[in-house]
């Protein structure tokens, strides 16, 4: 077995990206501190040619070294709008026609293994701070919790571990 060069791998130009199919799901950062945690969403985001990132609060935007540094240049090819709030974004993405979960630990939550998107269907998930995770008025807002599911000591994962496994389940069901 030979690891496959970059160049072999026939992956899409930027221009060709954004001209591609999208899996139907945006993925929106509730006050995300870390630079790093931002760049490595919008990398896995880019893997799975997600719509958008919505980056919220406290959240850095591209142009950013840091953002880029784990980005690799997918800051460039998925769409992303900032928003003051993350309420804000979860209130337009309902006039656009999204249905919104956070991602968190909630009283009557979904575990992710049965949550089963639908393919007519346009999804957003809300990821939250890396210490406080989504805000409740957050959570009032959206159609419901998805949850998954953890059985060590820690109560939570890294938000862009958290987020690539999310994105990857949305993907299983409606691109793979």
């Amino acid at each position: 077995m030979r690891k496959l060069r970059t160049i072999e791998m026939n992956r899409l130009s930027v221009d060709e990206f954004k001209q591609a199919y999208k899996l139907p799901l945006v993925v929106v950062l509730d006050d995300v501190r870390s630079m790093y945690n931002i760049g490595s969403v919008f990398r896995t985001g880019d893997a799975f040619r997600i719509e958008a990132v919505y980056l919220c609060g406290v959240c850095a935007t591209p142009p950013s070294t840091e953002i880029h540094k784990t980005a690799l240049g997918a800051e460039d090819s998925v769409e992303w709008k900032y928003f003051p709030t993350a309420l804000e974004a979860v209130e337009q993405l309902h006039r656009d026609g999204y249905e919104v979960y956070a991602v968190e630990q909630a009283e009557g939550s979904t575990m992710l293994h049965d949550f089963i998107p639908v393919s007519d269907r346009r999804y957003a998930v809300v990821m939250g701070n890396e210490v406080k995770g989504v805000h409740q008025e957050v959570i009032d807002q959206c159609d419901g919790c998805i949850e998954i599911p953890q059985f060590g000591t820690k109560h939570s994962m890294n938000v862009s571990v958290t987020t690539g496994i999310i994105i990857y389940n949305f993907a299983e069901y409606l691109m793979l």
